[in-house]
């Protein structure tokens, strides 16, 4: 079986939703692939890094904080520290090209999973090629390899094909887990859900 997963490394949801896809998968207990694929949630972000707060409050006003604190207790409840006064809000384009490398080496899982500790925990900037290859290499890729690939426009195809996939098929919000190509689940949904379209895709896929 494999899963197909549009999300993005500055969305809050994908975090929590990719922790509660390993709890289905884990439930499961038949060999899944994984792979994830570029989206990018919000297309107004910068360039150049600012605290997410502030980014958030001038886009959408209204009580910020008391979304942030919403959403981290959710968080929590999944294993998860969020710091979201340390976010930094900045374009992901980048990261998502650090996730292509990280595919074609086999290390995509740790790339992923580092990339969004890295924004929601760490509050560092992911916008930042630097940043970008230190996490690399943190996730077990070649230092050299990843400055080089990051350094150019390496992967930007690849990206741009992720994202173009994602409107054809309809992707309109993250996560979106597509399930052997027969069923999309959007949101962030609980594990016991995921684990019901996992469990009924495997059974037809048997028919």
């Amino acid at each position: 079986m494999k899963i197909d997963v549009w999300s993005d490394v500055a969305c809050p949801w994908c975090y929590i939703g990719k922790r509660r896809l390993e709890k289905a998968i884990a439930a499961f207990g038949e060999p899944v692939e994984v792979e994830f694929h570029a989206f990018v949630l919000d297309p107004t972000a910068p360039a150049e890094a600012r605290p997410l707060n502030d980014h958030l409050a001038d886009k959408f006003g209204g009580d910020v904080e008391a979304m942030q604190a919403h959403v981290t207790g959710l968080a929590a409840g999944e294993g998860l520290e969020f710091n979201m006064d340390k976010a930094l809000a900045v374009n992901t384009r980048d990261a998502h090209r650090l996730l292509v490398l990280a595919r074609e080496r086999g290390l995509q899982a740790e790339a992923k999973e580092r990339l969004l500790r890295a924004y929601f925990t760490e509050g560092r900037n992911v916008g930042d090629l630097f940043t970008l290859a230190e996490i690399g290499v943190e996730a077990g890729l070649d230092g050299d390899e990843v400055r080089s690939w990051l350094a150019s426009d390496s992967g930007a195809a690849e990206v741009d094909e992720e994202l173009a996939t994602a409107r054809d098929i309809g992707i309109t919000a993250v996560p979106t887990f597509v399930i052997d190509r027969r069923y999309a689940v959007q949101g962030a949904q609980e594990a016991p859900t995921l684990l019901r379209v996992l469990e009924r895709a495997a059974r037809e896929a048997t028919v």
